[in-house]
């Protein structure tokens, strides 16, 4: 017997096209390893990049990026790493926060979860992964470390992306 959702997942999207903002007020395209890697992980599961920059971690340029991404037509979902963190700095979760339409808490939850078991354990407390919608593009934000990445993409966003975008079309 076959369950909703592996029905769904079945009906979902087998590529999603992306866009990657790593945010970072140090990293270049040629030391964003993080980036790298989402680029690498999405490219290998048959995903696509739209687009990819790199934004300092301030409130205004993260959220006028995101904004900017979730806005073009060429983009379906948005990955964001870096600036999760509670250092004064880290303005990516609220930038993220105040951009969604609606949030998926789950994702951030479960990441945590995961990190604390596999990972980094009491440490993932200090982890503020995000994730929602802006109208029809999904967006998750992870923390920046490749570490991180490679858990939040491998366990989480590649499985369940295409099933997202099957979810946020459905009604369009």
């Amino acid at each position: 017997m076959t369950t909703s959702t592996e029905q769904h997942r079945r009906e979902a999207p087998k590529s999603v096209s992306c866009a990657i903002i790593t945010v970072s007020d140090t990293r270049t395209p040629e030391s964003d390893k993080s980036g790298q890697l989402i680029r690498r992980l999405l490219e290998e599961n048959g995903f696509s990049v739209a687009e990819y920059a790199i934004v300092k971690d301030e409130y205004e340029g993260i959220g006028k990026l995101l904004r900017d991404a979730a806005d073009n037509p060429r983009v379906e979902a948005v990955l964001l790493n870096g600036g999760t963190g509670i250092a004064g700095r880290d303005t990516t979760y609220e930038a993220v926060r105040d951009q969604l339409h609606k949030e998926m808490p789950g994702f951030g939850e479960i990441f945590r979860f995961l990190s604390f078991t596999e990972d980094i354990g009491s440490a993932a407390i200090l982890s503020r992964a995000i994730a929602g919608t802006i109208g029809t593009t999904a967006v998750f934000s992870m923390p920046g470390s490749t570490g991180a990445v490679k858990l939040a993409m491998t366990r989480l966003i590649i499985p369940e992306l295409g099933h997202v975008m099957r979810e946020l079309y459905k009604d369009n």
